[in-house]
């Protein structure tokens, strides 16, 4: 429309009435003339020319309308005007015209049906509107009646209701005054009552409040006054944190992170829990000492109370230091627990923050939630290593201030088990493997345990040399568990906790003490009430469980009844593993069952006193060596030297004899005498000097070392009726092999303990020493066997034998039957010592191997004695020994025969002849060279 209006102002109509009333103007509209329309028709019909020509008008002639043609074309006219010129122009502006009336006529005739319809919609409105005007005029009369009749009225209403309001809300705010300014009295009351988050909690909701109404001045000054009361209300927070430090609540403490969680202070809060443990280890440490000092000391002075730490542990008597140790390390303990579970409580309650926050919205709140939650737990995880080294500290200063050589080995052991039980708590507290607190008791425990082991190797000198080898009366069930000095290994199992108490649930899995005695209780509390616990029950009267066992074993062979049937079964040797005996005779029965005791006797093991005193220092070294494992080497280096002092007095008592070394029979292994010269280099003083000028450094050297023990001028070796000592012998000898077999039985644990660089060292002394003391069995019973039989008799005997008979004889020689009878008599003595103690099987089997090997020996030597001999001679040889050998093996069971071979061949290489005779001399050096001489002549 505004373009259509645009054209018809450019042709001068008007535009179309603005108002209803105008509209008659539209029919007034101006029809262009013959002449324009003659102009109309002579324009070119082309449309493309036409919008050329439109085209071509000026842009400023589509302006608004308040624009003026006439004055514009007047402007533009030149100064000097030409009549031709104006007419082309004026031409040229008819056929715009011309162009633009055509154009306006086509629109308006393109358009007529939208005008007509558009002016009845507008001739509609029109009477709209005047109805609408009607309605307004009746409405505006309703409300002139309205404001007459109720204005007043209502605006009183409402101006009284809005007085109302603004009274309430007076009203409110004056209570609200007047319970801020009672809040320091219900603040007071919930401090009391420990209610730290709601003290908090109504103190800022006050400040809130107070900020609020601030504009009354009876409240100005109420800001500061809460203030003061917060910072007063952290104050006795901080104090209510430094009462975790040494007894734990967890209601109290839940309390104290939200009070300092409302405040924002979790940080804060948490750097100054760190700080009261510190303090709170220093101070239990001091009061705990200060106590047993001034409890000593038996004065009220206050003198102590100046002293430092240090300086005051110091002052710890001997009779108080265990107790007062004990007592220091219960507090110490209350405190670890306690940040054991502060650290607990965290856990607990970061999980429970990490799925409340994965269930919110709030991603601000959660990242600085997490952001304080690592924090707390960083500072924790510090706090660990930190309290611990002030821990380790603090004892480490303690176990200074008193040299604790002045102790008995008992109450040292028990010093030793709190500290390790201390040092396990750190284990479990932090990790840590307690390397100041190990290696100052470690340097004191291997000094302690030196002179220890000085005094006791002096001490086993003494009790050897007044040793008269009696057989110490032990059950037969005895097992080194069963003394108390072994108690330690039945726990072995659980470190922290005794089989007894240990419950069922746990275990598959190892119960830490923190856990253990979370809910109460102190791991140091154990010590003293196991310190002393059931008596030993392990020595029986005579050897014997009861009287009426010891009545039936002398009894239950004495007449020559059926042999049991125990006693009919193939015997096997022992030792050897040879194949049984099909035939045993009952007389060999009837030897055997004499000679071997372990049938008659309970078969209770062969100690004595010193050996139980032995085996029960093994016990308390070990004791040391598993409750301080870093000195673990030196230990079993000292528990070495027990052994390896006592093989060598066995040996140095019951098993040198030059005489018999030198014969070359019966003398010890290469191993064994290479242990004893070590022995004997290492460990006895063998320089007795009494010269008081003797060197300070040859002192010291020899300090190490212990003189060679004598033995008891009561033990008698000498005499033929007790087979030259044979009980104390057999006593001495297989207590020996006891006490190596408690040794193997050991080793598992003592392997377990000792560091790996040294346990090379442990299995050398294992396979070179412990496992040699079986071998001493053949050079103590050589001795035995040397002096039994009388075998320069036999040698006498066969001088005197006629060998150069003509004719073979049917009867053997004399000697052989002096010889069996020295063997009867051999027999009935081994059956005499028999009954004083139990001869083990291996025993009696060396004793006979070594009489037959020498009897054999001997007759060999009585054979290469013989000057003259004939064939006849040979075959005489030949028929006594076999003899010898039908008698014997009716006495023993030893199979086959000791030297049986070497005694055979020897008579056979009678019969070889010169060649063949040579070639077996060089073969058989085993012989002596007077033995083989004796052959070629």
């Amino acid at each position: 429309m505004q373009k259509i209006k645009s054209l018809m102002t450019r042709q001068g109509l008007k535009s179309p009435p603005e108002s209803l009333s105008d509209l008659g103007a539209i029919e007034s509209l101006r029809v262009p003339g013959k002449e324009e329309f003659r102009e109309l028709r002579e324009q070119p019909t082309d449309p493309q020319a036409e919008q050329e020509l439109i085209n071509s008008i000026e842009q400023v002639y589509f302006s608004t309308d308040s624009f003026d043609i006439v004055k514009y074309e007047l402007e533009k006219l030149p100064p000097v005007l030409n009549l031709q010129e104006l007419e082309e122009y004026r031409d040229k502006l008819k056929q715009q015209q011309a162009a633009v009336s055509k154009k306006v006529a086509d629109l308006i005739l393109e358009k007529q049906p939208a005008y007509v319809k558009e002016l009845e919609r507008v001739t509609s409105l029109q009477t709209g509107l005047q109805l609408a005007a009607v309605i307004c005029t009746n409405g505006r009369r309703h409300l002139n009646i309205a404001k007459e009749g109720f204005t007043q009225a209502s605006l009183g209403l409402l101006a009284n209701q809005r007085k109302r309001q603004l009274l309430i809300g007076l009203l409110k705010s004056l209570r609200t005054i007047k319970t801020l300014q009672r809040t320091d009295v219900r603040l007071s009351e919930m401090l009391e009552e420990e209610d730290y988050p709601g003290a908090i909690q109504l103190c800022l909701e006050c400040q809130k409040a107070a900020s609020t109404f601030k504009h009354y001045s009876c409240i100005s000054e109420l800001n500061s006054k809460l203030q003061d009361t917060l910072e007063q209300i952290e104050e006795q927070l901080d104090v209510a944190l430094s009462k975790i430090c040494k007894n734990f609540d967890i209601n109290h403490y839940t309390k104290v992170q939200q009070a300092y969680r409302l405040l924002g202070k979790t940080q804060t809060a948490m750097d100054q829990l760190h700080m009261h443990f510190t303090q709170a280890i220093h101070n239990t440490v001091f009061q705990v000492v200060l106590g047993y000092v001034e409890l000593c000391a038996g004065n009220t002075d206050t003198k102590f109370q100046k002293l430092q730490y240090k300086d005051l542990c110091t002052h710890v008597t001997p009779d108080s230091y265990i107790p007062c140790l004990a007592d220091l390390c219960k507090a110490l303990w209350e405190v670890m627990l306690s940040y054991y579970r502060t650290m607990e409580w965290h856990e607990k309650h970061d999980s429970e923050d990490t799925i409340s926050a994965s269930e919110g919205s709030n991603m601000m709140g959660t990242e600085e939630t997490n952001f304080d939650r690592g924090y707390i737990k960083k500072k924790l995880e510090h706090g660990l290593t930190r309290i611990w080294q002030d821990v380790q500290l603090k004892v480490k200063t303690y176990l200074l201030g008193t040299d604790l050589s002045i102790f008995k080995y008992d109450d040292f052991i028990f010093v030793l088990d709190i500290i390790s039980r201390l040092m396990q708590v750190g284990e479990e507290f932090c990790g840590s493997k307690s390397e100041v607190l190990q290696e100052s008791i470690r340097k004191q425990s291997v000094n302690y345990f030196k002179n220890y082991h000085r005094t006791r190797l002096d001490e086993l000198r003494m009790f050897l040399e007044n040793e008269t080898w009696e057989l110490c009366p032990v059950k037969s069930n005895f097992s080194i568990l069963q003394l108390h000095e072994f108690k330690f290994m039945e726990q072995s199992r659980s470190p922290s906790v005794s089989p007894s108490k240990q419950p069922a649930s746990t275990s598959s899995k190892t119960v830490t003490l923190f856990e253990q005695y979370c809910s109460g209780g102190n791991p140091f509390e154990i010590q003293a009430n196991h310190k002393d616990e059931e008596t030993e029950d392990v020595l029986a009267s005579n050897g014997y469980e009861s009287d009426e066992q010891e009545k039936s074993a002398y009894q239950e062979y004495d007449s020559d009844s059926d042999v049991p049937e125990e006693l009919k079964r193939d015997y096997v040797d022992e030792q050897t593993g040879d194949a049984p005996v099909k035939s045993v005779s009952r007389e060999t029965l009837k030897s055997r069952k004499k000679s071997d005791y372990s049938l008659n006797k309970v078969n209770a093991p062969i100690l004595t006193n010193t050996t139980l005193n032995v085996i029960r220092l093994v016990g308390k070294y070990m004791q040391m060596m598993n409750i301080l494992k870093p000195i673990a080497f030196d230990v079993i280096h000292f528990m070495s030297q027990l052994f390896d002092y006592y093989l060598y007095a066995i040996y140095t008592f019951f098993g040198r004899n030059d005489s018999l070394e030198s014969t070359g029979l019966g003398l010890s292994s290469s191993r064994l005498r290479t242990t004893l010269n070590r022995i004997q280099e290492s460990l006895i003083d063998l320089e007795v000097s009494a010269d008081p000028t003797a060197t300070l450094a040859a002192a010291e050297e020899r300090k190490e070392k212990v003189p060679s023990p004598h033995l008891s001028h009561l033990v008698v070796l000498t005499s033929g009726d007790t087979l030259y000592g044979l009980a104390e012998r057999v006593v001495a000898t297989e207590s020996l092999v006891f006490l190596a077999e408690q040794f193997e039985f050991l080793q598992p644990h003592l392997d377990a303990v000792m560091p790996a660089v040294k346990k090379p060292f442990l299995q050398q002394f294992y396979s070179q020493t412990v496992s040699t003391a079986s071998e001493l069995r053949k050079p103590i019973y050589w001795i035995v066997a040397g002096k039994a039989i009388d075998y320069e008799q036999m040698l006498l005997l066969m001088a005197n034998v006629k060998w150069d008979v003509k004719e073979i004889m049917s009867q053997h020689n004399i000697y052989v039957d002096a010889l069996l009878k020295e063997f009867e008599q051999f027999n009935r003595r081994l059956n005499e010592v028999s009954k004083r103690v139990r001869i083990p099987l291996p025993v009696s089997n060396i004793l006979w191997e070594h009489c037959i090997r020498l009897a054999n020996r001997t007759i060999v030597e009585g054979y290469a004695n013989v000057k003259k001999c004939s064939n006849e001679g040979r075959a005489l040889m030949q028929l006594d020994f076999q003899q010898f050998l039908m008698k014997l093996e009716k006495l023993t069971d030893i199979r086959p025969i000791p030297d049986k071979e070497f005694v055979e061949t020897y008579i056979k290489a009678y019969y070889l002849t010169e060649n063949d005779m040579e070639r077996w001399i060089k073969e058989h050096r085993e012989y002596s060279t007077k033995q083989l001489t004796n052959l070629w002549h």
